[in-house]
């Protein structure tokens, strides 16, 4: 398996390639054939649900190259997190990547929902919300707390290193792996206006 580092800049150069419109044509009939055997994901990503951030296309990779959990909210809650302890025992995979996204309607709702309590949403939902809630409630006692645009741009980002911070430290298997160095496990943004993904939290140098 490759190393955190190579994966990052696969994933890099991947993006890159989205962004600027310069994406490989695949052959994905083929590669679909050739990962029925066994499965090799570089890297391991817990992305939001939203139908705008396709992990593989925004990285432009193929099948079996990624091992992609999707969830509203990008949320680390327990089926994530084993989904990511999985992958990480079974195929040693080096590199988590927690994909947020700007314009979050997951984060939104919970910044809506921390500002107007109704209670009208579902358990289920609400199970979201409460996920997303503690590093957003935190953002609701400083300045950008009158600033729409500001506040959901920070909670985004508090978001992402939560979930990321979810990881790290929320599980034994996946922390062993960390402090082992066997894992690394980094935050990151895509950007729906520009196509661009920014690694911000616990990445590697480029």
């Amino acid at each position: 398996m490759i190393s955190a580092r190579e994966a990052m800049q696969r994933l890099r150069d991947g993006n890159h390639r989205f962004a600027s419109e310069m994406g490989r044509g695949r052959e994905f009939t083929s590669q679909r054939r050739s990962s029925v055997a066994r499965q090799e994901p570089f890297a391991i990503v817990l992305g939001c649900s939203d139908s705008r951030v396709p992990a593989e296309i925004v990285f432009d990779q193929g099948v079996g190259d990624l091992f992609v959990i999707r969830v509203a909210g990008n949320i680390a809650a327990p089926s994530q997190v084993g989904s990511v302890e999985f992958a990480a025992e079974q195929f040693g995979t080096r590199l988590v990547v927690v994909l947020g996204h700007s314009r979050c309607g997951a984060v939104q709702a919970t910044i809506d929902a921390l500002r107007e309590p109704t209670g009208g949403q579902s358990r289920n939902l609400g199970s979201i919300i409460d996920r997303v809630r503690p590093p957003v409630e935190a953002l609701l006692t400083t300045e950008i707390k009158d600033d729409p645009d500001a506040l959901l741009r920070h909670a985004i980002r508090a978001n992402i290193r939560g979930s990321a911070d979810d990881l790290r430290h929320g599980s034994d298997v996946i922390e062993e792996l960390v402090q082992k160095e066997e894992l690394l496990v980094v935050g990151a943004e895509y950007s729906l206006e520009t196509g661009i993904v920014d690694f911000f939290d616990g990445s590697l140098a480029r």
